[in-house]
């Protein structure tokens, strides 16, 4: 194996680490606010979130790199910061891969919050906790099972991802090129043995998730 691709496996596990880490914390109060409330809004939230599902990733990397470019609200706002613009760095792809992960995460959380059903908390409120230690207290231990199946699937979503890492990311190496896009590379230029080794990692990697899934989430095996 080469230095090259030594640099882009250490490359797509920092990000699909960032990139989950981030998503645990954006994903969990997206997911307790659709698992809890009643709004009119929670459908066009619920599908603005699930956009990625059924998106190209071209299409949304397209929107994406609009949205940061020069002329995009984003791209505007971190010029304006002085952070220059977010396409083709680590940090865009960081931020265009919690956009595309964020399904992953959110949805097993908010059935895992649905799950509970309102009697706990409302035993909770008797003993006067506070919705604040209702929720850290009852609701998020209770909801473990739905925690670790998102962190699971966003990780490895993320690891997986090609078009949105080529739209945002680019090929650059040791700064946006990944795992993906390296076997991309190695098959443009008939480096077979190369790509056999990534992908079989890739193939190898996937079954040890899944794996992992069933075995010690048994909920989130019955719900398979």
């Amino acid at each position: 194996m080469e230095t090259s691709d030594l640099a882009a496996i250490w490359l797509t596990l920092k990000l699909a680490t960032t990139v989950t880490a981030l998503l645990l914390v954006i994903g969990t109060p997206i997911a307790w606010w659709l698992a809890r409330t009643r709004s009119m809004f929670k459908g066009i939230v619920g599908a603005v979130v699930a956009l990625p599902l059924v998106l190209p990733p071209t299409v949304l990397g397209f929107y994406m790199l609009v949205v940061m470019g020069p002329h995009g609200p984003l791209g505007q706002l971190t010029e304006k910061l002085g952070l220059g613009l977010l396409p083709f760095t680590f940090p865009g792809l960081v931020i265009a891969s919690v956009f595309y992960s964020l399904p992953f995460v959110v949805q097993p959380i908010q059935n895992a919050f649905e799950a509970i059903g309102e009697r706990p908390l409302e035993v909770a409120a008797t003993l006067r906790a506070s919705p604040w230690d209702a929720f850290w207290s009852v609701a998020v231990p209770l909801a473990k099972p739905g925690f670790l199946s998102g962190a699971i699937l966003g990780f490895a979503h993320t690891v997986g991802e090609f078009g949105i890492v080529l739209m945002i990311g680019g090929n650059i190496p040791d700064k946006t090129r990944v795992v993906s896009v390296l076997i991309y590379d190695h098959v443009e230029a008939m480096e077979y043995t190369q790509a056999h080794w990534l992908a079989g990692g890739m193939v190898l990697f996937s079954f040890m998730v899944l794996l992992g899934l069933y075995t010690f989430n048994p909920a989130r095996r019955k719900a398979l």
